[in-house]
């Protein structure tokens, strides 16, 4: 095996934690979901949807996505769905991913909960059997919404409160602080969940704080302006919040001007547990191994941040403690086999 950092990366088994099922949708599945399911998109073909992703902001993104996501209608579709991201995500080395999904998306024309939820399932069960993918589900609660339509996704979810790991809180950041949800995040965590929440991507570094204070997030989603607020990053340091954060995604939505220009070498200088992931990857420009490869591109690191990434990943998990021992043991068993000593 090769101690070239790069290539130590991307064979490395790793987590990923920050993605959202419903990005994964590429053109080609999204065709043929709506020739299967009679649905017409606003693009003639692939081509002109791939090209269509080129996004000046979060709520450009959002408003193609969610126009995507009308082609997800039976549980076939979910499991489709699941299926081709682990397909993706074992070439990449993950082993375990905890994935976001998003029921008010689809609920709100018509796709019963258990539907979704039931397909996604299947997805992943056929996943951990094929690829050995293990998996989470972790509920997103849509931030442009009302908290009173949250309570509402939350009240269909109690049903299936045991097939369900945690619960999030996603979509547009601006205007939207976590504050808005802290009634409904009581009560998530009050039912026994984890609950974790995007901040501080395109909202200010004043969320992120919000978000563990107010909404009791055992880690924050992007996390990447935190390095505009001194006190706050040391915070983070200091309490091991992990950081879920997504480079490719960041730059193609202008959070960074290039990736050169990202945050993350400051966020590892100062001691954040930083963790890598693609966020939405049919948009942003691949998958987990190709934000490895951006970031190496850009910044060089070494075997050890490399280590230190992975290792991250499988501690800021939702598995249980014997889960994330096993997964540690054959990421340093990786580095060995490379001459690397662990660090």
């Amino acid at each position: 095996m090769s101690a070239d950092p790069l290539s130590l990366a991307l064979a490395m088994p790793k987590a990923e934690l920050h993605l959202h099922i419903e990005g994964t949708l590429e053109p080609d599945l999204a065709f043929a979901l709506a020739r299967r399911n009679g649905v017409t998109l606003p693009w003639p073909d692939e081509a002109a949807l791939a090209a269509a992703y080129d996004f000046d902001s979060l709520q450009s993104f959002l408003d193609l996505y969610y126009t995507c996501a009308q082609v997800l209608q039976t549980r076939a579709d979910f499991r489709d769905l699941m299926l081709a991201y682990l397909a993706r995500a074992a070439a990449d080395g993950v082993i375990h991913a905890e994935v976001f999904f998003d029921p008010q998306t689809h609920t709100a024309r018509g796709v019963p909960f258990g539907t979704l939820l039931a397909g996604l399932e299947d997805g992943l069960a056929e996943g951990a059997a094929r690829w050995g993918v293990s998996g989470r589900l972790i509920l997103c609660f849509l931030r442009h919404l009302s908290e009173d339509e949250g309570f509402a996704t939350l009240a269909e979810a109690e049903p299936y409160l045991e097939r369900i790991h945690g619960f999030g809180l996603d979509s547009s950041e601006r205007g939207h602080p976590p504050a808005k949800f802290a009634r409904l995040f009581a009560r998530c965590r009050a039912l026994g969940k984890p609950v974790v929440a995007h901040a501080g991507e395109e909202g200010p570094p004043a969320y992120i704080a919000e978000a563990l204070d107010v909404l009791g997030a055992c880690r924050i989603d992007h996390g990447v302006r935190a390095v505009e607020d001194a006190a706050l990053l040391a915070r983070l340091a200091r309490e091991g919040v992990p950081l879920t954060v997504c480079p490719l995604s960041n730059v193609r939505l202008r959070v960074f001007p290039a990736m050169v220009e990202h945050s993350l070498p400051r966020l590892l200088a100062a001691g954040a547990k930083v963790t890598i992931n693609s966020d939405d990857p049919a948009y942003f420009g691949g998958y987990l191994g190709a934000n490895i490869r951006a970031v190496q591109a850009a910044f060089q690191l070494d075997a050890a941040a490399w280590y230190r990434l992975a290792r991250n990943s499988f501690e800021a998990s939702l598995a249980t403690d014997e889960e994330k021992a096993g997964w540690i043991a054959r990421l340093d068993a990786h580095f060995a086999a490379a001459g690397v000593a662990p660090a």
